[in-house]
């Protein structure tokens, strides 16, 4: 079934376990390409053999293909929580769509996507997984569970956030990200979806939240999500327009070639800054471009999930 078609007919991402397989899929069929060739057998049967665990449930089998020790993972094993947070602010609904497709997601619809796929390979590695979502309220929480009816529960709720759209211009993310930490006691790799549009006021409190996440030794992710060609390379053709902020409903009237160079370095001076407060708080930053799919997104979490092994 073609993904494209699917996406075209969701209308809000009816079919998003659909989609979500479909992108699982197509990651894991291409990763002979990668360097972490092997690596999809694990996903859904076997996990890295560490020293000094018993050899009784070695794949020799598997072993002789890949050259790596891999163990046997049994049905009531649960080697990791995981909690999904979602910004869902109305920044986060940009740029607007009509219909979310593969070549026109928006910032929340490829969030969604790509939080569905995160699921799907948990579910595939029967892990428990939790979601938190936010905009001008903390809308929505579920604690990590790894049941069916509580998989199909996140999906319906994910749906929804597509739709929902905040009429508030303000969101108080340090003040959501606080409380969901403290609901989160027992050490989980935790991801988070935002675009980072903060006020200048509002960043130091939202790295304090942040740092308050990895309380516990949970693992931090922070996914910037960004249109690339509109937020990042202002790629707007140079006929005279009105930008208005939707987090603050300010707005300034322009010609884009008057701007765009020093725009651009604005913008990359601000992503700059986020990778070294990231690094300093000891928390992982991945740029989500929308435009570029979901490798990015899909192999950090092959990356981290190894230090949960």
């Amino acid at each position: 079934m073609n993904l494209q078609n699917e996406l075209n007919k969701a209308e809000g991402f009816k079919n998003l376990e659909l989609l979500a397989k479909q992108v699982v899929e197509g990651f894991i069929a291409g990763m002979h390409k990668s360097p972490f060739h092997g690596f999809s057998a694990e996903f859904a049967e076997h996990k890295i053999y560490n020293q000094g665990e018993s050899t009784r449930h070695i794949d020799w089998k598997l072993f002789a293909k890949t050259d790596k020790l891999y163990t046997k993972r049994y049905d009531d094993e649960t080697n990791l929580r995981c909690h999904i947070i979602l910004d869902n602010s109305s920044s986060m609904h940009y740029p607007s769509v009509e219909v979310q497709q593969l070549d026109t997601l928006n910032k929340v619809g490829f969030s969604v996507l790509s939080a569905a796929a995160l699921m799907q390979i948990l579910k595939k590695q029967r892990d428990a997984v939790g979601l938190s979502i936010y905009s001008d309220n903390y809308d929505y929480y579920a604690p990590e569970k790894g049941s069916e009816r509580h998989h199909q529960m996140l999906l319906n709720h994910l749906s929804e956030a597509v739709v929902n759209k905040s009429v508030s211009k303000t969101t108080e993310t340090y003040k959501y990200l606080h409380e969901i930490a403290e609901k989160i006691h027992r050490r989980s790799l935790i991801f988070l979806f935002t675009d980072m549009f903060q006020t200048s006021e509002d960043e130091a409190k939202l790295f304090e939240a942040l740092r308050h996440l990895k309380y516990n030794k949970h693992e931090v992710v922070l996914f910037h999500v960004f249109d690339g060609e509109k937020e990042l390379t202002f790629d707007f053709d140079n006929k005279p327009k009105r930008f208005i902020d939707v987090e603050t409903g300010e707005h300034v009237n322009l010609y884009v070639d008057n701007i765009r160079e020093s725009y651009h370095t604005a913008v990359e001076n601000y992503f700059t800054a986020l990778k070294l407060k990231c690094a300093q708080y000891k928390i992982k930053y991945v740029e989500a471009d929308i435009n570029k799919g979901f490798n990015a997104v899909l192999t950090t979490y092959m990356i981290e999930r190894q230090k949960f092994a």
